[in-house]
């Protein structure tokens, strides 16, 4: 099961909408003859590839699969099926699946004959597919906040310069999260000071990401460069908003603004309905503190540079915080030494809201 949860992994940032998903099938003795992973929506999901890798040398054996098998015919049929057509015997599984449109696949085995068993791994298969998962329970994209700090929290000097706070081995790693996610998003304030590009660099064969503009004045110029073709934009504006300036083709969302401003769940609701599944917020602190006092964030991943400034922007803003008491706390799930700097990776201790 643990390698069905690395080959799972494989499928980050291609799968979507769909989760990512491993399986390994062993045969009558126990030894490994076939392995697969869900590498794209649309196509074959992880039990088929490891069943045909499989053969007749799957019938009698035990397949092992990080998703309770599918249950629903979409774009491609049933995996519970599958695996009866196949002749396994034995079924393990990590986590059972929260859709309803596709759950009941051990309900489908067990009734074919198949010995099912659920929940091996249950924790480590859940934290790699956790994008996907949340985006079922919660109808929303899973969002994750990625900031770059030193230690005393500043985001830039006092006088805005902001490159490079942390070592380039951090900002490769930066792309990584990219390549992982559906959808990376600033705001307007990053747009105006920064000029990001956003897209992803230096991973070969990753699959672009949507990039979200969140602008509601469209006051980005039309040579910004999170404007040009290297993966597909979408800007983010009011109702009201004056697009006239901006290229021809330019992908628009109007939203109407909520106390003016454009709401987060808002946001969020029309991305899912994009089938956006993460997010990947990369925008200044005026943006995480709207998405955290939201309840819109679902895990933090702080890139802390060992430097000192002493003055200039902190990392986040107001995040409706006015007491010690509701301050929001996190769980540290993990802390990495990237060359000089340390990444800390941290999940809210509370419940994150649904759309």
């Amino acid at each position: 099961m643990r390698r069905a949860v690395d080959l799972a992994a494989r499928g980050l940032g291609s799968t979507s909408p769909n989760p990512v998903v491993g399986c390994v099938v062993t045969d009558t003795a126990g030894n490994v003859v076939g392995e697969g992973w869900h590498e794209r929506a649309g196509g074959p999901h992880a039990e088929v590839h490891a069943l045909r890798a499989a053969g007749e040398a799957a019938r009698g054996g035990t397949a092992y699969v990080t998703l309770e098998p599918c249950n629903h015919t979409g774009r491609t049929g049933p995996c519970a099926q599958a695996l009866v057509e196949a002749g396994v015997s034995r079924v393990v599984y990590a986590v059972p699946d929260p859709n309803p449109q596709a759950s009941g696949g051990a309900a489908t085995l067990r009734a074919a004959g198949v010995a099912v068993t659920g929940g091996l791994l249950e924790a480590e298969a859940e934290a790699g597919n956790i994008a996907w998962l949340t985006s079922v329970r919660l109808g929303r994209p899973h969002v994750t906040w990625k900031y770059a700090a030193t230690l005393d929290g500043r985001s830039a000097a006092a006088d805005g310069s902001s490159r490079w706070i942390t070592s380039a081995a951090s900002r490769a790693d930066v792309h990584r999260l990219r390549a992982e996610s559906d959808a990376v998003l600033v705001g307007a304030g990053t747009l105006r000071t920064d000029d990001p590009h956003l897209a992803v660099r230096g991973i070969d064969g990753a699959t672009q990401p949507l990039r979200v503009a969140l602008d509601p004045r469209a006051s980005v110029l039309p040579t910004a460069r999170i404007l040009d073709d290297a993966a597909p934009t979408l800007l983010v504006v009011a109702e009201d908003a004056d697009t006239r300036h901006l290229p021809a083709g330019t992908q628009l969302l109007r939203l109407p603004l909520r106390d003016g401003r454009i709401g987060v769940h808002d946001l969020l609701g029309r991305l899912y309905a994009r089938g956006v599944r993460s997010v990947l917020l990369e925008g200044g602190p005026t943006l995480a503190g709207a998405f955290l006092e939201g309840g819109a964030v679902d895990r933090v991943v702080g890139y802390l540079a060992p430097a000192l400034l002493g003055a200039g922007p902190a990392a986040l803003a107001d995040a409706g915080v006015t007491n010690i008491a509701q301050a929001l706390r996190l769980d540290l799930t993990e802390a990495v030494r990237l060359g000089p700097d340390l990444r800390i990776t941290a999940v809210p201790t509370t419940v994150p809201k649904e759309h």
